[in-house]
């Protein structure tokens, strides 16, 4: 039952849909139940075994109420203990096998159910790891989640409640109609119209508990919410310096009470609901015993005590399964509605994925080249427009631009976390669309501000990136990243737990370990996106020192807003409102006076370094040539 749904009232209280489920109810195709009973199919098996079970399980449920008439009939009138015994024995016996039958027919439903749980898990997690980074951009977590575990698990229930109990209850319903015909064919007729016309006025009186139920917990949903706001600790101060306390207790006295008098009319309705229970459920066998009185001493005389009293058993055994019956729609909508949730995931296209004909280069240089490339994240707003630029093997790349720019977006596209609009992106000439996913992604290594560790230990998260590294490749890794230090005088070294998304260690820390499992990694590109804008100057200086050698050896493409990162680049592309408006070397930006020049003046700066007399940093910065005579920095900025 989905959250929020509740029945009412006992066993004959009734289930109802919530107005939203009315306004939502999955329109129920043939397609959709061929779907629903596809994944059912490999355990056809089971499942006939399954409805073995429940015949039997049925048959032998209802015959002590049969053997109830022996017992009198043969036993206690015609006064023959042995007839009696015997009965009473075969009752227990066949009780007994009832219960064992069932107990294996719980056991199969519950394995099938969580063999199919199974595959549906399996399917649903292949097929979300297929998705393109827009779907996780676009779509709430939680529900993402939501679709993973509560709706699937959901599908248990459906099977082992819902399909099993349409099936038990319809079995035990036509076994105790033909054992009543058996008895006497009029008393069955009386039995088959008084069942269904006692259970309406039950349903009414349960669907007047259910409405005060859902009545009450909105009142009390209200209580709660004034609790919240009122007594917590920035509440409380609200309420005080604006003097509200009269007019917040007033608002929680009149909630308070509106709660306390739906709590008695619920409780109470309640009440009224299991004297109508009770009252028309003792009306059923009355009747019956008032019929069979009549036939017996007036029409037949073939007619026994004990038949009239295995007669008024079975009508008893009739009211669970006919209102369950009866509730079924509710119960057949709430799962139609889980399996549409279900399946409009697995619906979802994978934008992201391999072409027919996707290759493998042998030979890899690294050259990327991007030509006329255009991209919206929703196919209305372009977030790129016409980018053109060349990355060569061995070259590195600085993008700049104000935030929202689209320079994060640019390098997405490399590793096709996203597909461009129009145009290519091309590695080594070839278009990144035709190359083998796998591949691809294994030539790029991604080092972001948002650093993304494991639960587990440092030697885990290393070997995510190359799980047959040895011990010795780990630790170079973790020396070029500038962290090995840190790492060799901790207790357990690489065995040192990070904690949940690495929260036992800083933010330095965290970075400097995803730049060594990139190291490790070892692609042909390095993106470094913004790896340091998050750090203070200490660590942004370790995680810089990690970062040079780097770039100086390696094919890069760097996003920062630190100046001697991006004056370490080869060429500096100034992205702004999506396009590439400067590209050129820092002198050449810097000379145009254009946004390179505002970007540098009001941000990078910055960052140069705070020392006495000028660097050959700074003297790069403000154009001097080797050999110049020093200058004062601070009097020349």
């Amino acid at each position: 039952m989905p959250p929020g749904a509740r029945g009412a009232g006992g066993p004959m209280g009734g289930k109802f849909l919530t107005d939203e489920e009315k306004a939502n109810q999955p329109k129920v195709t043939p397609a959709l139940l061929k779907r629903i009973f596809s994944y059912l199919r490999p355990y056809s098996k089971q499942l006939m075994l399954v409805l073995v079970c429940i015949i039997v399980s049925s048959f032998f449920t209802l015959l002590p109420s049969i053997i109830t008439g022996k017992i009198l009939d043969e036993g206690l009138i015609k006064k023959d203990f042995n007839a009696l015994i015997y009965y009473i024995v075969l009752s227990l016996v066949v009780t007994l096998l009832a219960s064992l039958i069932g107990v294996a027919e719980t056991y199969i439903n519950t394995w099938i159910a969580q063999h199919i749980t199974f595959d549906m898990r399996n399917q649903m997690y292949s097929h979300l790891q297929k998705m393109s980074q827009r779907f996780f951009t676009t779509n709430n977590q939680g529900d993402i989640i939501t679709r993973m575990t509560s709706d699937i698990d959901g599908v248990k229930s459906v099977i082992t409640s819902t399909f099993s109990s349409i099936l038990s209850n319809s079995i035990t319903l036509i076994i105790a109609m033909i054992a009543m015909f058996q008895k006497n064919w009029i008393l069955a007729l009386v039995g088959i119209v008084i069942v269904p016309v006692f259970t309406i006025p039950t349903r009414q009186a349960g669907k007047r508990r259910w409405s005060l139920t859902n009545e009450s917990q909105q009142v009390n949903d209200e209580v709660n919410g004034i609790l919240n706001e009122t007594l917590s600790v920035s509440g409380q101060l609200l309420v005080k310096l604006f003097g509200k306390e009269e007019y917040e207790y007033g608002r929680y006295e009149r909630a308070n009470r509106r709660m306390i008098g739906l709590n008695i009319k619920e409780s109470m309705a309640g009440r009224w609901f299991r004297v109508v229970l009770s009252t028309f459920t003792s009306i059923g066998p009355m009747l019956l015993y008032l019929a069979g009185g009549i036939l017996m001493m007036k029409y037949d005389s073939d007619l026994t005590i004990g038949d009239i009293t295995v007669l008024v058993a079975l009508l008893g055994r009739m009211y669970m399964p006919v209102n369950s019956l009866l509730n079924i729609q509710v119960d057949w909508i709430r799962s139609m509605a889980l399996f549409t949730r279900i399946f409009d995931y697995f619906d979802i296209p994978v934008e992201i994925e391999n072409a027919d004909d996707a290759v493998t280069p042998t030979d890899v240089t690294g050259n990327v080249v991007f030509e006329h490339v255009c991209f919206s994240y929703d196919g209305t707003k372009m977030i790129l427009n016409d980018i053109n630029f060349t990355l060569e093997a061995g070259k590195s790349i600085a993008i700049v631009g104000p935030s929202g720019s689209g320079k994060s977006t640019i390098v997405n596209l490399i590793p096709r976390l996203y597909d461009v609009d129009s145009g290519t992106v091309t590695f080594d000439g070839t278009d990144v669309r035709k190359l083998d996913l796998r591949f691809l992604r294994k030539q790029v290594g991604v080092v972001s501000q948002e650093t993304y560790l494991f639960s587990g230990t440092i030697r885990d998260n290393l070997l995510y990136a190359k799980p047959d590294a040895s011990e010795d490749d780990m630790i170079d890794a973790l020396r070029k990243a500038n962290i090995w230090d840190f790492v060799e005088h901790q207790e357990k070294k690489l065995d040192t737990e990070v904690g949940n998304r690495g929260l036992k260690l800083s933010g330095g820390e965290k970075q400097r370990i995803s730049i060594a499992r990139i190291i490790l990694k070892d692609p042909t590109i390095f993106i470094f996106d913004e790896a340091t804008s998050a750090l203070d100057s200490i660590s942004e200086k370790k995680i810089q020192d990690a970062i040079d050698p780097i770039i100086r050896s390696k094919t890069s493409i760097l996003i920062a807003h630190r100046l001697s990162t991006i004056l370490a680049a080869d060429e500096i592309l100034v992205v702004k409102d999506g396009t590439i408006a400067e590209r050129g070397s820092h002198r050449e930006l810097l000379s145009k006076e254009g946004i390179y020049r505002e970007l540098y003046e009001t941000q990078f700066s910055r960052a140069l370094p705070e020392e006495e007399g000028a660097t050959e940093l700074e003297q790069y910065i403000w154009g001097a040539q080797p050999g110049d005579e020093p200058f004062d920095a601070e009097e020349e900025h």
